[in-house]
């Protein structure tokens, strides 16, 4: 079938080509393009496959071409996505191998995905996680983010993980009241949560993810880094842990 669809193409093109040599500049009569133009309806008409084989090759060339952009974006904001000062840090903080999350508080599949990196910083014990807050999904996500920040201001690693578990893992819509509330059932200070949600770091920090994201193309939660490899949605923990294990193995996502 394949080799009969080139040979259909070449046969589309010389026609076209006999239409092109008595018009200067490429150029055609209206009689010429409304016969090139049913030739080529009539081809596609009858070789359909041809529509599946541009599309697939579009989308292979469009994957192709985010995966350089991400892999540039990566590198000019290396700093900012692995090492931010604004950010959590989970898993094994001196591990050598880097895994960045962005999240929304209100994303249903980043709830679903928690236990996903769970599981995987369990399984990969040299694993370190950024955990980069990307409220997307409206006011009430910006105020648990502020929130949150100002918790991590105030917890180990541990702790900050276990308040992430709890805000991310609760039911229902969240926002600066229910992220205050876990806060509270968690004991802790929450004059110094109200004292830190006024350092402008805060703000600080959740603009700069914004402008990670948006140099990486991010538009949607769950999201991840690792290496020079941007990884969009909850793709499961195989995935992930595919990943990650090749960067051990040879220092890439794919080796």
């Amino acid at each position: 079938m394949f080799v009969q669809s080139r040979k259909a193409i070449l046969a589309a093109c010389l026609s076209l080509t006999a239409f092109a040599l008595p018009a200067s500049a490429a150029e055609f009569s209206t009689a010429q393009k409304t016969e090139i133009e049913s030739i080529i309806h009539s081809y596609l008409v009858d070789h359909p496959e041809v529509l599946r084989e541009a599309a697939v090759a579009l989308e292979k060339k469009q994957q192709v071409e985010e995966a350089e952009l991400h892999s540039r974006a990566i590198t000019k904001n290396k700093d900012a996505l692995f090492n931010s000062s604004f950010d959590a840090v989970t898993g094994n903080p001196k591990g050598k191998i880097t895994l960045v999350e962005f999240f929304d508080y209100n994303c249903g599949y980043c709830k679903r995905a928690l236990g996903d990196l769970v599981t995987l910083m369990k399984s990969e014990p040299d694993l370190r996680v950024v955990l980069k807050d990307f409220p997307v999904l409206g006011p009430d996500s910006v105020e648990a983010a502020q929130v949150a920040s100002a918790v991590r201001k105030q917890t180990s690693s541990e702790k900050f993980f276990e308040y992430h578990q709890k805000l991310l893992g609760s039911r229902g819509h969240v926002g600066r009241e229910q992220a205050l509330g876990v806060a509270k059932d968690m004991g802790l200070d929450m004059d110094r949560i109200q004292k830190e949600l006024k350092d402008p770091s805060i703000h600080a920090g959740i603009e700069e993810t914004m402008k990670v994201a948006d140099a990486l193309n991010l538009t949607g939660t769950p999201s991840y880094v690792v290496g020079d490899e941007a990884v969009v949605g909850a793709v499961g923990v195989e995935q992930l842990k595919k990943r990650v294990d090749s960067m051990a193995k040879c220092g890439k996502t794919a080796c």
